[in-house]
């Protein structure tokens, strides 16, 4: 062999102290090459030459945590939560009460309980007769307790906290159950959790401590029964909470990028009738105020777009500290759901509530909730006549000239419909597609701003 040099190029640092290879051969090379730090070079005597680039990379240290199964480094991890905490607080979805859990009557969960319990068998291998049976009650007694903890547990962790859910679905907790009777049931449910689990380990305990076979089958009895009393006295919350599911799981869902015309009036001034012309909603329909005693919703369907129509209860000319929960009810959609609105009037005097009220409720309504897309529909047409109908609350100030014109013909630009004589229909389901697919436009617009 010819008598050469090698030549060895490294991508030095002054960390770097190595070689790439094993930490013999490391130490080898260390000991057969003169190291020269300022070139960074290796000079074998009897190799050849052959020029040699290697890169490394400095070592960086970062601490690590383990989010959905994957390692995820820890700042960035901080900054998804933020991005989740702010998502989560602004609420922009629905749907929650479609997600409860299905909650089983209290009688059932008691008797499935005793019955899963009578059948645990004390460990196998306990000669003696004593020991073995307070084995078993102390076993029967913790099976008992868990199959009565264990249901409410679910529940209550699958009951979401109001606080998380959409300002919409809070107004229909408090409007729907009462303020405050949600919370108060959960907790009475969770109390009953404690009491179950407090009672169950305590004579499961005695159980076990038990020095004769009669009494271990008698503190057995004993916790069996105490545990029963106390389901039997507070287990009416599960029955409580049994209802609650029922009732939020039968609120109408409401899609948020869906578009939704929400019809708006006083009390019985065709809302509903106009409901069932324009959408697949079946509200009920009587002559009287107040029929509509929820958020009813109904479908659309144009050139293969769906929208959603909601009904709604007709608010009367009142503050809102004196409105009911129904009226309350019409005002949490309008204030929280992205609704195109028709106001519905009725001038012939059928409904019960004057023009002139009517006119109030318009102008307030108006004034409040003048951002979203409007559309205004005067009913009942056919029954109008040339003289309108005089209440005795109507207010005949004849300077008041908008009064007047809107005792007449209602607001400019409304339409005149009858379900009747079917008259002004058409034109009513040419102007609704039109607001709803400038609705769509809107919504989408409003997305695009907000992803920006």
């Amino acid at each position: 062999m010819s008598k050469a040099y090698t030549l060895f190029q490294l991508c030095h640092s002054p960390s770097t102290n190595f070689l790439f290879g094993s930490s013999k051969s490391h130490r080898v090379m260390n000991k057969l090459l003169p190291w020269n730090i300022n070139a960074g070079l290796y000079m074998i005597p009897g190799w050849k030459v052959y020029p040699t680039l290697h890169f490394c990379k400095n070592v960086q240290t970062t601490t690590y945590e383990v989010v959905n199964a994957s390692y995820v480094p820890t700042a960035q991890t901080k900054e998804e939560k933020e991005i989740k905490d702010k998502s989560s607080a602004q609420l922009d979805t629905v749907g929650a009460f479609q997600k409860l859990p299905m909650v089983m009557p209290s009688v059932d969960i008691l008797y499935s309980a005793l019955k899963k319990a009578k059948r645990v068998s004390p460990t196998k291998g306990i000669p003696n007769i004593a020991k073995r049976e307070r084995n078993r009650g102390a076993k029967q007694l913790d099976a008992l307790m868990k199959e009565i903890a264990v249901p409410l547990r679910t529940y209550l962790e699958n009951f979401p906290k109001k606080k998380y859910l959409h300002p919409y679905e809070r107004s229909l907790i408090e409007l729907t159950l009462g303020d405050g009777n949600y919370e108060e049931v959960l907790g009475k449910v969770n109390a009953l959790r404690k009491n179950v689990v407090s009672v169950g380990k305590e004579h499961a305990s005695l159980c076990a401590k038990s020095l004769t076979k009669r009494e271990a089958e008698e503190r057995l009895s004993e916790g069996r029964k105490k545990i029963e009393e106390i389901f039997s006295h507070e287990g009416k919350a599960v029955d409580a909470l049994l209802h609650i599911a029922k009732t939020l799981r039968a609120m109408p869902v409401v899609d948020l990028e869906t578009p939704t015309l929400c019809l708006v009036g006083a009390p019985n001034v065709g809302k509903s009738s106009l409901v069932r012309i324009l959408s697949t909603g079946k509200p009920e329909i009587c002559n009287y105020p107040f029929t509509t005693r929820g958020i009813l919703m109904g479908h659309i369907a144009f050139n293969y777009q769906n929208f959603q129509v909601t009904d709604t209860p007709g608010l009367l000319k009142r503050c809102d500290e004196d409105r009911n929960n129904l009226e309350k009810l019409t005002l949490a959609v309008l204030s929280h759901l992205p609704t195109a609105i028709l106001y519905v009037h009725d001038l012939s005097g059928e409904c019960g509530t004057s023009p002139s009220d009517q006119f109030v409720i318009y102008k307030e309504i108006k004034e409040r909730f003048g951002g979203h897309l409007w559309l205004d529909v005067v009913s009942k047409c056919d029954l109008l006549h040339k003289s309108p109908v005089v209440f005795i609350t109507d207010d005949d100030n004849p300077d008041h000239v908008e009064l007047a014109r809107y005792r007449k013909l209602g607001p400019d630009g409304a339409i005149h419909v009858s379900i009747m004589s079917e008259a002004g229909l058409n034109e009513l389901k040419v102007r609704v597609h039109e607001l709803l697919t400038s609705q769509m436009a809107k919504i989408k617009s409003e997305k695009s701003n907000q992803e920006i």
